[in-house]
């Protein structure tokens, strides 16, 4: 039960953590081919004959999901310290 516990929170853990992994990757991959990118509009974005432009911005714009899902990361990431501070204490008393 506890391990089925452990996965679903690291797994909801990625999923919230992923609106900010898009737009880190939409920045690199923007800035890596000299690409224009910003929140108002798409841009044509040319790599290797296809246009990227669409895809960047949606992947920029998902970082405003990031308002809702980081919250919900800190307080899944402060649940996991506070439960390995916990474990690490009672293995200490144990002893």
């Amino acid at each position: 039960m506890i391990r089925r516990r452990t996965l679903l929170l690291s797994t909801v853990l990625l999923i919230c953590l992923a609106p900010a992994v898009s737009m880190f990757w939409a920045s690199w991959f923007a800035e890596r081919h000299d690409c224009i990118l910003h929140e108002g509009y798409s841009n044509p974005c040319f790599v290797n004959g296809k246009d990227w432009g669409d895809t960047l911005y949606s992947a920029f714009v998902m970082g405003w999901l990031m308002m809702l899902t980081l919250p919900l990361a800190a307080t899944i990431a402060l649940f996991f310290a506070l439960k390995a501070a916990f474990t690490l204490i009672r293995r200490v008393l144990r002893r």
